[in-house]
């Protein structure tokens, strides 16, 4: 029974050995804006004013400093220790990326890629065009179509109304010459 006593004491010290980080801090360099930029302050000369947010009150002339710019890091490289060729390292962003054959090909060959879809791009366009022309004048030809359709059977009907009228009666004629017999 005592040994289950002294178990829970050697469970407790083998935690309590936990392993130490060592923070060894290196010196900053001299100059320290090899590290960090400094703020950028201005000094600005106000005139006399007239508070905007209180008519009653009035400022009188004095400089007022504004930081334009806080401290930022310098993430450009530091000079490398070696020889003086490699310490100037070029920014990528400001240099072009090396050329080799495969990708002058690879670059020719994309931009014959977009000088066919371009073509075929202007191709369907000028194709659409003539489409919503056709369209156009399709739409046009079947609105005079309906026009006429309309007119037709109008007509239709009054052909229709003049056909089922009474005959008028023939007209007698007042003079004493025989009328003109029909030619055949």
């Amino acid at each position: 029974m005592k040994m289950f006593r002294l178990l829970p004491l050697l469970l407790l010290t083998a935690c309590s050995t936990a392993p130490r980080l060592a923070l060894h801090p290196q010196s900053l360099p001299a100059d320290a804006s090899a590290v960090r930029y400094p703020e950028v302050i201005h000094a600005y000369h106000v005139g006399r004013y007239a508070d905007p947010n209180d008519d009653r009150v009035m400022h009188e002339q004095h400089a007022v400093y504004r930081v334009e710019e806080n401290t930022r890091w310098d993430f450009h490289p530091g000079p490398i220790s070696g020889n003086a060729a490699a310490s100037t390292l070029r920014d990528a962003a400001f240099n072009p990326a090396p050329v080799n054959e495969a990708i002058l090909t690879e670059v020719n060959s994309q931009r014959l890629a977009t000088a066919q879809i371009l073509a075929q791009a202007r191709t369907l366009s000028s194709a659409l065009a003539q489409f919503q022309s056709a369209w156009q004048q399709t739409r046009t030809n079947l609105e005079q179509t309906a026009a006429l359709r309309a007119t037709v059977n109008d007509m239709q009907r009054r052909l229709d109304a003049l056909a089922t009228a009474p005959a008028p009666p023939p007209s007698l004629s007042t003079t004493s010459q025989p009328a003109d017999p029909p030619e055949p």
